[in-house]
């Protein structure tokens, strides 16, 4: 090859190689752009989230000028406004919202939580599983029994807070309207969801797991809904001796493939008892967690507090074990909505923040329950 034709050659591939560098930062330039642009979010989707933020804080919350907020929501299409005054709280408050409930509701962060779309969730809930067999290459396949199915029904109910601030303080510039909103929110919401895990009725609410049926049955003899229970054998308390036999038990009542992500739940006064319980050679059943972020574990199983789990006394379920991700499910629809009040309490404005939630036991042989009860 000439020297002509090499160097012509090169440039031709010197050329090629700058115009696709050039049109690779032109478009990386556009979607730089694109992601600037008001309605595009970090998150992966359009919602006009900058814009929304900026709108329900200085506008919204603290001047009680919902024109930006109307504006905004009509160009987001967002199905959450409408003409009773509540607005949708922007992503990246009601994403700040959703992390400190599952930091402050220590049931949320163990059980399973779905968002739904429609009015109501339902799940298809396998109670008689599927036959099966082995059989050579020309064996005869027989019919094998087929798979029982429930159906279990969630319906979210509206779980709210009424945060209050005054006006004085939402125009002070050094006043954070936006953290405030979210811890005021945050904490009412885990206080009532919390409490509604455990004890909840299920009307306008979680069906709490305590309010299921009990049942001494093991898991294939126990109707479906039925939550099997493990009794103490003495009324409202342990045993006198060898206390912690009766925690041994309610481990292996629970069926091998929950074990792994088990958890027990009782609040601080139980566990202040069980924290006492030695093995047959003196040493403590608790162990503390060594390093930060790593539980506390009663016979090396995470140990969660709950408050609203029962007090020991004649009767009550004070201990659940289980694996509550299996067991339980809280369903929520997306999105926080707000009003704003600045007439029924002056001089404060109260923030009336509602979300829709809604939970049931799913699988009631992922769960047990410690009954401390005579028989």
């Amino acid at each position: 090859m000439e020297m002509t034709d090499l160097k012509a050659a090169i440039d031709d591939y010197t050329n090629a190689a700058e115009t696709s560098l050039m049109d690779v930062q032109s478009r990386l330039d556009t979607l730089e752009t694109s992601m600037h642009r008001p309605g595009t979010l970090a998150h992966g989707g359009f919602g006009y989230d900058d814009e929304h933020k900026s709108a329900f804080i200085g506008g919204f919350m603290q001047k009680g000028d919902t024109d930006g907020l109307k504006a905004v929501e009509m160009k987001a299409l967002s199905a959450s406004s409408g003409g009773d005054g509540g607005y949708a709280v922007p992503l990246v408050i009601d994403t700040e919202i959703e992390k400190q409930l599952r930091n402050l509701s220590p049931l949320r962060s163990i059980v399973k939580v779905k968002e739904v779309e429609s009015g109501n969730y339902k799940r298809l809930v396998n109670t008689g599983g599927t036959a099966s067999g082995w059989v050579g290459e020309a064996g005869d396949r027989t019919e094998t029994a087929t798979p029982s199915l429930r159906e279990v029904v969630i319906t979210p109910g509206e779980i709210y807070a009424n945060a209050a601030a005054t006006q004085r303080a939402l125009d002070d510039m050094q006043f954070d309207a936006e953290a405030w909103l979210n811890e005021e929110v945050a904490e009412e919401f885990a206080a009532q969801e919390g409490a509604a895990i455990v004890n909840g009725d299920g009307t306008n609410k979680p069906k709490g797991f305590l309010t299921y049926t009990t049942s001494a049955n093991g898991d294939a003899s126990r109707t479906f809904g039925e939550i099997q229970h493990v009794i103490t054998g003495v009324d409202g308390a342990f045993p006198a001796s060898d206390p912690a036999d009766i925690l041994i038990d309610i481990v292996h009542a629970l069926s091998a493939r929950y074990r792994a992500g088990a958890r027990f739940v009782m609040n601080s006064k139980t566990l202040a008892m069980v924290r006492k319980f030695k093995d047959a050679d003196g040493n403590f059943i608790w162990r503390a967690g060594l390093n930060e972020g790593q539980p506390d574990t009663l016979l090396g199983y995470p140990v969660v507090e709950a408050e609203d789990m029962p007090d020991m006394d004649t009767d009550a379920c004070a201990i659940a074990f289980g694996n509550f991700e299996r067991a339980y499910t809280l369903v929520e629809r997306m999105g926080t909505r707000v009003l704003r009040d600045p007439y029924t309490n002056k001089p404060y404005v109260h923030f009336y923040a509602t979300r829709r939630v809604g939970g049931a036991v799913v699988n009631d042989d992922a769960l047990k329950l410690l009954k401390f009860s005579a028989a």
